[in-house]
């Protein structure tokens, strides 16, 4: 379905001219910069809703198609589409933009000249940059706006970090999360040359997502089985990296607590979640035999990520951190399910990127807002916060819970379809990975235990409640979460035809399930 309106064009101009009109003014409107900055997110979310309403989970594949020629001599085009699975990650990137600048409202108030309007405008220029590659049906075009997001990205932390974090250190962080993923960008360059040359070789060179997937399943396009795998290989590792999967993750827990936390929710929530949608879109459809080959490989680092993560958040001191290892967690969850090629696997996998984006969100921001009061990410600074604070302990409890995968949370859902669709495939993989809901109720309770429970601990008695803007804050993602755990219907019903897809491009079936013989056997 050809788009009359440029609706795509406008999710990611929108943000990018609104970045623009704050650099633009003059430094002392920091408040105009803060209220343009948040006018526009609004904006953004505005158009995002009027697309999940007119989206058809019945039709076309691609929705709201935007082509315009672009590069003729390269076979590039200006070319845009939305399926159901980019719809879920645009509206969950729409919704906590608002949150976020709302979030980091002072976050940017020192006293450097126009610092405020700079934080403002980097944050518009990653939403605009991430909805860009969300949409993106040409690889070149994807590829050029997923290697330019780092650049606010990394301004974001190395600029504006925590405030109780020396600047050198903050640096450090930046430069190593610069540098693992521009690697993993160049990697991916040589893949998508390489990719261009295959179709160049037998027939006009292209740059069409679309066109490309069309000739693989139908045969027409003949990929050498080994160059097939190294082209999957290059696409991997750069999403591997940004995703990011064990043993690539070394870049997320640095960076991550060293940014604000409105920035490392942006990060974690938002960014990295074009690593595990560009694998279900691109590395899985593009190469389906490579995929099947190299699938083993993949489950089972994800398997070890997922333990790995969880076993380091149980021994984090610093509170942050341990919530950034949870990430890791939860990402091989995501990149379990995405593998694990089943219906329920890849659609709980995407339901888990809009679950997880949410929880991160809710926990990070609270502990954040928590962080700030005292002064201190050590947990051991910490203690009988409840006492003092009721509204901030208990929804930083409900967002633990969500972390875990409480039965009624909108992660238990996403979780339970993962290990259900990939125990029909990989049982042992299954049983391993589900180890790490133990692990999580470890990690959360005690970090509950620790932070919010006993005695007052000196210098937390001065913590003051959560206040409205906090609670503006706060509030919407709560109600999400419970409303994603009683009914997640609307987004499954979304998510479902495009997995369906999916899997039908690259002829794979959900396994039959074992019946039993009236004996008690299998067949």
């Amino acid at each position: 379905m050809v788009s009359e309106i440029p609706w795509l064009t406008l999710l990611w101009v929108v943000p990018a001219t609104g970045a623009v009109v704050i650099l633009m003014l003059p430094p002392r409107l920091r408040v105009v910069a803060k209220w343009a900055a948040l006018a526009t997110s609004v904006g953004v979310l505005a158009l995002a809703i009027v697309l999940a309403v007119r989206f058809d989970p019945g039709g076309d594949q691609y929705q709201f198609v935007e082509s315009r020629s672009w590069i003729p001599a390269f076979g590039t085009r200006y070319e845009l589409g939305i399926d159901g699975i980019a719809l879920a990650l645009v509206v969950l990137t729409a919704v906590l933009l608002p949150l976020l600048l709302l979030a980091g409202w002072n976050d940017a108030d020192a006293d450097r000249r126009r610092a405020t309007h700079r934080y403002m405008a980097l944050m518009l220029l990653v939403e605009a940059m991430v909805m860009v590659s969300f949409t993106a049906l040409d690889i070149f075009l994807f590829y050029i706006f997923f290697e330019a997001m780092l650049i606010p990205m990394y301004f974001l932390i190395a600029g504006f970090g925590a405030a109780e974090q020396a600047p050198g250190q903050r640096s450090r962080a930046a430069v190593k999360f610069l540098l693992y993923n521009l690697a993993g960008g160049l990697v991916m360059l040589a893949a998508v040359i390489g990719l261009y040359v295959v179709t160049a070789d037998q027939g006009g060179g292209t740059f069409d997502f679309r066109e490309i997937v069309s000739a693989v399943s139908s045969g027409s396009l003949d990929i050498d089985p080994t160059v097939g795998k190294a082209l999957f290989l290059g696409f991997m590792f750069a999403f591997a990296v940004k995703a990011p999967l064990w043993p690539l993750h070394t870049w997320l827990p640095d960076a991550a607590v060293q940014a604000t936390p409105a920035g490392a929710v942006l990060m974690m929530a938002v960014v990295d979640k074009v690593g595990t949608f560009a694998m279900l879109r691109y590395c899985v459809q593009l190469f389906p035999d490579a995929t099947k080959y190299f699938t083993p490989l993949i489950v089972t680092l994800a398997v070890i990520g997922i333990i790995y993560g969880a076993i380091l958040a149980i021994g984090q001191t610093d509170l942050m951190r341990l919530i950034a290892y949870t990430s890791i967690s939860h990402f091989g969850f995501i990149i379990l399910g995405i593998f694990a090629l089943t219906s329920q696997g890849q659609s709980g996998s995407t339901l888990y990127m809009v679950n997880h984006g949410i929880a991160t969100a809710a926990l990070m921001l609270i502990a954040g807002f928590l962080v700030s009061r005292r002064g201190s990410r050590a947990i051991a600074d910490f203690g009988g916060v409840q006492k003092v604070a009721p509204l901030l302990a208990g929804t930083f409890l409900v967002a633990g819970l969500a972390t875990l995968s409480l039965p009624g949370l909108g992660p238990f859902v996403s979780e339970f379809l993962v290990l259900i669709g990939t125990f029909t495939r990989y049982p042992v993989a299954a049983v391993c990975a589900s180890v790490a809901l133990v692990l999580a109720a470890i990690y959360v309770l005690w970090m509950y235990q620790r932070v919010m429970t006993g005695p007052v601990n000196k210098g937390t008695e001065r913590l003051t409640d959560l206040h409205g803007r906090e609670m503006l804050v706060v509030a919407p993602l709560l109600a999400l979460l419970l409303a994603l755990g009683i009914y997640p219907a609307p987004v499954l019903d979304v998510i479902d035809p495009a997995v369906g897809h999916t899997l039908t491009v690259i002829d794979e079936r959900d396994p039959a399930p074992a019946v039993a013989e009236p004996d008690g056997g299998d067949r």
